[in-house]
């Protein structure tokens, strides 16, 4: 009778160890970053280890009903990516010091060739905790005094994402030769070397 109970009682905890294991390992998470011309953006974060999957999309703006490529501008919305990553090959920190690397955050108007409201930084953050990681990775690149500049990337929470249409999603996959030609005459590189020299594209594969 005894040795059954003791039997029982073993196996009981070593099921709540398998289940504290298996909940060690966390689900995939979500970033949402606004940095210019959102095929770029996608482009950079799927050579990003650890990325499970990008979206290009919309948000931040006014309306929150048929949001499209043609009326996203003057609903105030921006081009975002929504990546999907796995935290435990890499953490949110280390996205977003990926991410700015990737742009220019000290252009309040626009990114590289592409003006306007829609095609301007943001980190759109979906909990209190990505929040305080966002501000103190923005105070931190402040406080170096780097980029010689003001960081003017705006860091807000996370809205209603609109899925942009199927020609947009991996525009760089889809239209090689035309994406490549975009980027290059944009001067998306060509400034962010410039503007971060030996760390530019940081952490990005290709």
């Amino acid at each position: 009778m005894f040795a059954h109970a003791l039997k029982s009682a073993l196996l009981a905890l070593c099921l709540i160890a398998s289940s504290a294991l298996v909940q060690a390992k966390e689900a995939p998470k979500i970033a949402i970053f606004a940095g210019g011309c959102f095929w770029c953006v996608e482009s950079d974060f799927d050579h990003v280890p650890g990325v499970l999957e990008t979206v290009s999309g919309y948000s931040g703006g006014r309306t929150t009903e048929n949001v499209t490529y043609k009326n996203h501008t003057a609903a105030g919305h921006r081009e975002v990516v929504r990546i999907t990553y796995d935290s435990n090959k890499i953490s949110y920190k280390k996205l977003l010091d990926i991410f700015w690397r990737s742009v220019d955050p000290t252009d309040a108007d626009g990114q590289f060739c592409d003006r306007g409201h829609s095609y301007t930084t943001a980190i759109y953050t979906l909990n209190d905790e990505q929040a305080k990681i966002a501000q103190a990775s923005k105070k931190a690149l402040e406080k170096s005094g780097k980029l010689g500049a003001p960081i003017v990337t705006e860091i807000s929470p996370a809205g209603p994402f609109f899925v942009a249409e199927d020609y947009h999603q991996d525009y760089h996959d889809k239209n090689p030769i035309r994406y490549t030609y975009y980027r290059f005459a944009c001067g998306r590189d060509a400034r962010v070397e410039k503007l971060w020299g030996d760390e530019a594209m940081m952490g990005i594969k290709k």
